[in-house]
């Protein structure tokens, strides 16, 4: 089944009415019911009762997203709502990773004291603790500097802070996010490409594919770097979606015939 964008929007949101001052465009958006008078909604196109939101020459009308501009909105949210959680996240080990780091000895004593309780556990399953992969990981990390732990932590808080700006972007629709959302995400395939000649994994490889489809969908979709036209076509895409110019070219349709 189809899904109705705009009703959908307008159902949670409310409708976006607007009266505007030229009249033939003003009498094809505005009905007079025995409940008083409605305007068209810009977003969904049905007539909502009440006084319009705003009024004004059709110029200055708001600019509503509707049709398959509301749809891509949708969908920069999705991603923008990734994006956030994903910042979070890597905020949260950046932190690990300082706190780690001003308290290694601590940390590394804690951790052989409860290597000591598991070891007689894990030999009763013949499995050699001493030489697990995990293990050797963890204690390597013990004997990196303080400094070159802060650097990684700094690194770390640097990406979180672009994944935090993308997310806010992203979820007001600016231009400029998308931009920075492509050129990010696209600056980083390369090193997950690398990971997965190192190790092969399904989180490896969806995570690898929804990055380069969220890079092509933002690409071509928002006709970004001059494709499909750029911006002055993706402005025209817009526009030709809206409500009120709609109804202002039938008007003028109708005026010639």
């Amino acid at each position: 089944m189809k899904i109705d964008w705009d009703r959908r929007t307008c159902a949670r949101r409310g409708h976006v009415t607007y009266e505007p001052h030229e009249a033939e465009l003003k009498h094809r958006l505005h009905a007079h019911t025995g409940l008083g008078e409605a305007w068209r909604c810009l977003r969904c196109g049905d007539f909502a009762l009440g006084a319009p939101h705003g009024s004004g020459p059709a110029g200055d009308a708001p600019l509503v997203p509707r049709g398959k501009v509301l749809r891509d909105l949708f969908i920069l949210r999705f991603l923008a709502v990734e994006r956030l959680v994903r910042g979070v996240f890597i905020v949260l080990v950046a932190l690990a990773i300082w706190k780690f780091s001003n308290s290694q000895d601590s940390v590394r004593q804690l951790f052989d004291e409860n290597l000591d309780v598991f070891r007689p556990v894990f030999q009763h399953f013949h499995y050699d603790l001493d030489h697990s992969p995990v293990v050797d990981s963890i204690r390597k990390s013990f004997g990196y500097k303080h400094s070159t732990l802060m650097a990684v932590a700094g690194a770390l808080l640097a990406y979180a802070l672009i994944e935090i700006v993308e997310a806010f972007g992203l979820w007001r629709g600016e231009r400029w996010a998308e931009y920075l959302t492509v050129v990010a995400t696209a600056a980083f395939l390369p090193l997950e490409i690398y990971e997965l000649t190192e190790k092969v994994s399904p989180f490896k490889i969806v995570t690898l594919a929804l990055n380069v489809l969220a890079v092509l969908w933002i690409l071509l979709s928002k006709r970004l770097f001059g494709l499909r036209g750029g911006r002055a076509a993706f402005e025209a895409e817009r526009h030709s979606a809206s409500l009120m110019e709609v109804e202002a070219t039938a008007g003028l349709a109708v005026g010639t015939t």
